[in-house]
């Protein structure tokens, strides 16, 4: 299956999730509404006992008559098994039952699903014996980009057991990896600072070099990411913009003072984007930002009353608002998509002029 077409259908379900969420209450509606449809992209018949089971039995133990939600089949055997929750249900507490239904066939796949959130397992820790810990985890309401690769591979069509396994390992480590650096970006351990200034430092590592160090790698990291940022913004944009010293200026300026409120890269890239759009209309000095707990407010003179637009950034969507006199919504894909709507922004400054 070409790869744009599947990932119109994953959108599309995305947004079907998002409309009945709240009126889905049953593990039964949850299979019905949700589940069987995201199979259905996948290219199973979904109709067919003899690829896609329902009930599939798999005794433990002494256990006869254990069921799984359903199994899908090749060859009359099992290869993937598919354990199923409401999608008002957290997955945290079901781990355990998948696991015991998988040492029982020869499946080579486990997935943990509430209708919304995929949690896939493998073996790759001891042969027929399911990992404590999935190699893939998605949200289909908060599907990245990246991820549509890895699930296209699950499709009918693609299915191939030998490559996804292999793959699995990388997927794996790469996740542990994501939250690691994501871990020291926003905190540095000592550990890792020590690592960092060996390659920068010729002195004696100690306690308060290392204290005096710590905000100085953190900065350095931000500084990287506004030095991508700003390439990709580049690129998109085929504009000359500021050097990364510069952005990184201004987003310190513009920090707000709120350490609870996490400003994630994607608002920093809106903020980065929203100063583009507008350099030639307004001096671009005067555009500000403040992050809030529910959306991301980009404002002229560092005054909350002098907004420009809003991001919104869900589970279920992301949108921006712009401060016309409509307050209009505009849905967005990604945050670059902003610079689309300059015909209704840039309009906004003059009110302010």
């Amino acid at each position: 299956m070409e790869q744009d077409q599947f990932t119109t259908n994953i959108r599309v379900l995305g947004d079907r999730i998002t409309q009945l969420k709240e009126s889905i209450i049953t593990e039964e509606a949850t299979k019905t509404s949700l589940i069987m449809p995201f199979f259905q992209i996948l290219g199973y018949d979904v109709f067919n006992p003899l690829e896609f089971t329902p009930e599939f039995i798999a005794d433990v133990g002494i256990k006869k008559g254990e069921k799984v939600d359903y199994a899908i089949l090749a060859d009359g055997k099992p290869l993937i098994l598919i354990e199923a929750k409401s999608i008002n249900e957290k997955l945290k507490k079901h781990d355990s039952q998948l696991f015991r239904y998988f040492g029982t066939t020869s499946a080579k796949f486990g997935i943990l699903t509430n209708g919304d959130e995929y949690r896939i397992y493998t073996d790759l820790e001891a042969p027929n014996k399911m990992d404590p810990i999935p190699f893939f985890t998605f949200s289909i309401t908060d599907l990245q980009d990246v991820q549509i690769p890895e699930i296209i591979k699950f499709h009918k069509d693609n299915f191939d057991v030998e490559a996804i396994a292999k793959n699995a390992s990388d997927l794996k480590y790469l996740g542990h990896i994501k939250k690691f650096i994501e871990k020291e970006i926003d905190n540095p351990s000592e550990e890792f600072v020590k690592f960092v200034i060996n390659e920068v430092y010729e002195g004696i590592k100690t306690k308060a070099v290392i204290d005096k160090f710590t905000p100085v790698v953190k900065r350095g990291f931000r500084l990287y990411i506004s030095d991508q940022v700003n390439n990709k913004l580049s690129a998109a944009l085929n504009n000359n913009v500021n050097s990364s010293v510069e952005v990184e200026e201004i987003l310190q300026d513009a920090l707000p003072d709120d350490s609870e409120i996490e400003t994630t890269h994607e608002e920093l890239e809106a903020f980065t984007t929203v100063k583009i759009l507008l350099k030639d209309t307004i001096d671009t000095s005067r555009i500000f930002f403040r992050d809030n707990r529910s959306y991301f407010n980009i404002i002229l003179d560092d005054n909350i009353r002098k907004w420009i637009l809003r991001l919104h950034i869900n589970n279920s969507r992301k949108f921006i608002t712009l401060n016309d006199e409509e307050k209009t919504t505009i849905d967005i894909s990604e945050v670059l998509d902003i610079y689309n709507h300059a015909d209704k922004i840039v309009p906004i400054i003059d009110t302010y002029k």
